[in-house]
């Protein structure tokens, strides 16, 4: 099945309304709200350069962070039961739905990131080729002259 094609105003529209929406009560710290509206931010910048690779990447890059991030917020500054207030709950909830929802965002923005060109490529530095010199020619290097006449060559005749 064939996911539809999303608009990348549309996914920063819905994580904003759900940011600020998270942040209504104070609940969660400062660093959440700075951390998902600076990606919101980078989201920007994507939507303005629409062939640049590096602001869609650091988009998608600060998506995936966030997931961290708000697990990590979430789940340490979680009221208790006795101090959930209705207003609590609707801002809790709304932080929880924009964290189950950015693992698809983050697949969608990864679709528009292939769309403009960019190749998944992960390299750690180690190559698993093992190295073929045959192909190989130093360019630093003159090349020695022969010591001995090439026997492919046919001895020139004398005058």
């Amino acid at each position: 099945m064939e996911l539809p094609a999303v608009s990348l105003k549309a996914i920063i529209l819905v994580h904003w309304l759900l940011t600020v929406w998270g942040c209504m009560n104070y609940m969660l710290p400062v660093s959440y709200a700075w951390g998902n509206f600076s990606v919101l931010a980078v989201g920007i910048w994507a939507i303005v350069q629409r062939d640049s690779l590096d602001a869609i990447t650091m988009f998608l890059t600060g998506l995936l962070l966030t997931v961290f991030t708000d697990i990590i917020h979430i789940s340490i500054f979680y009221p208790s039961h006795d101090n959930l207030s209705d207003a609590r709950r609707f801002s809790v909830g709304m932080a929880i739905f924009s964290l189950l929802l950015k693992p698809l965002s983050c697949y969608l923005v990864y679709r528009m990131y292939r769309e403009r060109g960019g190749e998944y490529t992960l390299n750690i530095g180690v190559s698993s080729a093992g190295r073929d010199s045959s192909s190989y020619e130093p360019i630093d290097q003159p090349e020695a002259p022969p010591q001995w006449p090439s026997s492919s060559k046919a001895a020139q005749p004398p005058y």
